[in-house]
C-alpha cells in the first residue's frame, strides 16, 4: 500500500473547478484527499482512505474530520452536479453531434445491507435473490468523449410490507395519548414514504427538466433504454424539441459492409 502524501496534481486540477461548492479550505482539502483515495487505494471504505494518508506533523488532521468533511458538512450535492454539468458541457461544445444517454443498472451489494437504497429482492437479470440498488444514470457523449452527467439511487418501495404491518398492529382503540401519537407517528411515516417515492421512470423525467432547466446541452438529442422511456417522457421531449431515439433501435454508422450497427 503507497502512502498518500497529498492530492496528486492531476486530480487537484480537476477538482479545482469544483472549489466554490465547498465553504471551508480545509474540508476542501479533506473532499480531495477522499476522492484521490478513492481513484488510488485498494480499500475504498473512508477508514482504508485514512490509513493510506500521510499529513504534515503541524496539521494533525483525523480520520473524523475527513468523515465530518465528507459526509456531515453543508455542501450541496445538487450543486456539485450541476456545477459538473456546466463544466462538462463546456468542454462538449463544437465537438460533433452530442447524444444524452439514459439507463438504469443494479448496483449490487451483497454484504451491505446498511448502504443507503439497497434492498434484498429478485434480481431479473441474474434470476436469483439479491442485495442491490436500482440506479438511475445520465451521460453525454460526443464522436470523442463520454461523461457522467447525473446518478440516483431509487429509493426501495417498502410500501406492502408497512401496510401489512400497519394492518396487523391496528386497533379499535388506544388506551393512552402516548399509544395514540405512536400509531399516528407511524401513519405519518407510511404516507411520508408513499408521497416521496419514485418510480425510475418518474426519476428519468426529472433528471431529463433538470439538465433542460440548467442548459449545460443546448444541442444534444436524447437516447433511453426502453425500462425508463414513458409517454409523459416523450411528450416532454416533444415540447422542448428534442431528438429522441431508443437505445434498443439506434443505429450509428461503421464502416463494416453493412453501415450500421445496434447499442
Amino acid at each position: 500500500m503507497i502512502p498518500l502524501v497529498g492530492v496528486p496534481k492531476t486530480i487537484a486540477k480537476q477538482l479545482s473547478e469544483y472549489r466554490e461548492v465547498f465553504c471551508r479550505a480545509e474540508g476542501f482539502e479533506h473532499i480531495s484527499r477522499y476522492v484521490s483515495g478513492l481513484i488510488l487505494s485498494e480499500n475504498k471504505t473512508l477508514q482504508g482512505i485514512y490509513a493510506q494518508q500521510v499529513y504534515p506533523q503541524t496539521e494533525g488532521a483525523t480520520r473524523r474530520a475527513m468523515h465530518s468533511a465528507v459526509f456531515e458538512a453543508g455542501w450541496s450535492s445538487e450543486k456539485l452536479m450541476t456545477q459538473h454539468r456546466q463544466i462538462v458541457g463546456q468542454k462538449h461544445r463544437g465537438v460533433g453531434r452530442e447524444i444524452i444517454s439514459l439507463d438504469w443498472t443494479l448496483s449490487h451489494h451483497e454484504y451491505g445491507l446498511e448502504i443507503y437504497g439497497v434492498k434484498r429482492s429478485y434480481d431479473y437479470v441474474n434470476r436469483c435473490m439479491s442485495n442491490y440498488q436500482t440506479v438511475v444514470t445520465a451521460t453525454i457523449a460526443n464522436p470523442e468523449r463520454i461523461d457522467g452527467i447525473a446518478a440516483e439511487v431509487q429509493l426501495p418501495d417498502f410500501s406492502k410490507e408497512e401496510k401489512k404491518y400497519l394492518q396487523m398492529t391496528a386497533q379499535e382503540s388506544y388506551q393512552s395519548q402516548e399509544q395514540l401519537m405512536q400509531r399516528l407517528v407511524e401513519l405519518l411515516h407510511y404516507q411520508h414514504n408513499r408521497l416521496t417515492y419514485r418510480k425510475r421512470t418518474e426519476i428519468a423525467v426529472d433528471i431529463v427538466r433538470q439538465v433542460e432547466s440548467e442548459g449545460a446541452f443546448p444541442q444534444a438529442d436524447y437516447a433511453f433504454d426502453n425500462g425508463v422511456l414513458t409517454l409523459e417522457l416523450t411528450q416532454h421531449q416533444q415540447t422542448i424539441g428534442q431528438q429522441l431515439y431508443s437505445l434498443t433501435q439506434f443505429r450509428l454508422p461503421t464502416n463494416a459492409a453493412s453501415g450500421t450497427r445496434s447499442i
